[in-house]
């Protein structure tokens, strides 16, 4: 009896159970939607362009003799100054070709010499009329020539000097050394390249402009000389390739002044102060020019719906259904916000938060 009783009591529980559960129904939870109105605004947009460092002063080192390179006084990335020497040409050749031109310097004095002396003495005579004015003019004409004999042996000993002077090879500016393609007994000639010495204290970055962006960044330009549209340019970001900042800002300093007719850009240089020595030539990285924008559309990224080829943002219509509409954009700044171009007028009302929930016609505004 107790066992059935226990069985009945059980059983009249599930049934409790099922019974309440079905009277349950599931909660609907209403989705939430945040809503924007359209205005214009003022922005700083920053417009990125690919660079390549270059060293402000940066010069090839080339030989200006032939002959055996003998030293190698440097090491690729030192820093060098201004006279510095880097390399050392065997100079024996040299030093024999001053000696003899020296010798030959000699010889011309002495030539000159005697031809001064037998001018002079025939002119004493042809003042006496003793010797004739032929034999006075040969004997000027002779002085004469052994005169510029002496000019030239001058000039075969200063170019001598120099060539003595081109077997040692010093830095023409203050820099760091780049890439040393040669060895110690190499055979260099003039045209060889030695090495580069680029002047690091100041660094180019070199990029490409387009010529619309210039008009955006000074819509009078084409008025003013080119100077002065650079000087109106606002300081530009050095972004390395790792995505870091370089911690000092640059200036546009240089724009070609020709249209490349092919890509519609202009060639230009911005300059870095470089004074802890971090920048390198040859580094690539990213310039950013912060420019001023003004009267445009900016939106949240999320207001955005992607479909395919498309671009769609939900337009709150009066009666507060949603509608999409196609609009066009451009990418700004961090990615969080997006310029509208073309789809959206001030005051229109849009959907932001929820916007990928929207269905067509969805009454967003209760």
């Amino acid at each position: 009896m107790n066992r059935r009783r226990m069985k009945w009591g059980i059983l009249l529980g599930v049934m409790a159970v099922l019974v309440s559960c079905g009277k349950e129904a599931p909660k609907v939870v209403p989705t939430s939607f945040e809503t924007l109105t359209i205005e214009k605004q003022d922005i700083v947009v920053p417009v990125k362009f690919s660079a390549k460092l270059k060293g402000k002063d940066e010069v090839n080192i080339s030989p200006q003799v032939s002959g055996q390179l003998m030293r190698i006084d440097v090491v690729e990335g030192q820093q060098v100054k201004k006279g510095t020497v880097l390399f050392v040409i065997d100079s024996r050749n040299a030093q024999l070709d001053l000696e003899a031109a020296q010798a030959n310097l000699e010889a011309a004095i002495a030539r000159e010499s005697s031809a001064k002396l037998e001018y002079e003495s025939n002119r004493n005579l042809y003042e006496k009329n003793i010797v004739s004015r032929y034999m006075l003019d040969n004997s000027e004409n002779s002085y004469k020539q052994a005169q510029a004999a002496v000019s030239q042996a001058q000039a075969a000993v200063s170019r001598s000097k120099v060539n003595l002077g081109f077997c040692t090879i010093t830095s023409p500016v203050t820099g760091v050394i780049g890439e040393v393609p040669v060895s110690p007994g190499d055979q260099v000639s003039p045209g060889v390249r030695l090495t580069v010495v680029s002047r690091n204290d100041l660094m180019d970055a070199q990029f490409s402009i387009s010529e619309s962006v210039l008009e955006e960044a000074y819509s009078s330009g084409s008025e003013r000389k080119m100077k002065d549209v650079l000087d109106y340019l606002p300081d530009v970001t050095f972004l390395m390739k790792n995505g870091t900042e370089y911690a000092h800002k640059g200036r546009i300093t240089r724009a070609a002044g020709i249209v490349n007719a092919t890509t519609g850009t202009i060639a230009c240089k911005a300059t870095f102060p470089n004074p802890e020595g971090i920048l390198y030539s040859g580094i690539q990285g990213t310039i950013i020019l912060p420019l001023d924008t003004k009267d445009v559309i900016v939106i949240p990224q999320v207001a955005v719906v992607r479909l395919q080829d498309r671009s769609l943002v939900y337009k709150v219509q009066p009666d507060g259904t949603a509608t999409a509409v196609t609009v066009t954009t451009e990418s700004f700044s961090s990615g969080q916000d997006i310029i509208v171009t073309s789809g959206l007028e001030p005051g229109d009302k849009i959907v932001t938060v929820g916007a990928n929930n929207v269905t067509e016609g969805q009454r967003v505004i209760f």
